[in-house]
């Protein structure tokens, strides 16, 4: 028996944190909700990951996820933004791991692949791509559908023994 499994995906931000949840029951993927988590950037930083760490909490008690992905952290060439933004994801993290939810983490070239076919793929590419795959979704913005994107690749991704059992 296949069971319905909830994801919720995040893609981190410090300024906009998206978030999707997708429902998956065997192949077939629904879309259940999304949106964008949105911190002051004015306020200091501790106060910018408590806001983060106490959004995906709540998410995650109102939306009862299964699992999680999380999108990671791309070293670029600026190592401090990347630093920062690693702070994000590891406050969002956390929340998910306080509410008990197993976290799966995939590079951005591995959601793009999942849900385009190509790891270079654009944003344009990816929010066409989750907009075909979750057709009640409706309009998004790009942090929203890139979280959506993770949870869609968490779905290509999950354990065969979770897919069986989480109901």
């Amino acid at each position: 028996m296949t069971a319905t499994i909830r994801i919720l995906g995040i893609d981190p931000g410090l300024r906009h944190t998206g978030w999707g949840v997708i429902e998956q029951t065997g192949a077939r993927l629904q879309h259940v909700a999304h949106g964008i988590i949105s911190i002051d950037p004015n306020l200091p930083m501790s106060e910018r990951l408590g806001g983060i760490f106490e959004a995906v909490g709540e998410l995650a008690r109102h939306h009862a996820p299964h699992a999680s992905g999380v999108e990671e952290t791309i070293v670029n060439a600026n190592p401090r933004s990347a630093l920062k933004l690693g702070q994000a994801r590891g406050a969002a993290m956390a929340a998910l791991a306080m509410a008990g939810i197993s976290v799966a983490e995939f590079a951005p070239r591995k959601i793009k692949l999942s849900v385009v076919g190509t790891g270079t793929a654009d944003k344009t590419q990816v929010m066409f791509m989750v907009k075909r795959l979750l057709p009640r979704a409706g309009e998004m913005k790009e942090d929203a559908a890139d979280a959506l994107a993770c949870a869609i690749c968490a779905a290509h991704h999950m354990p065969l023994e979770m897919k069986r059992g989480a109901a």
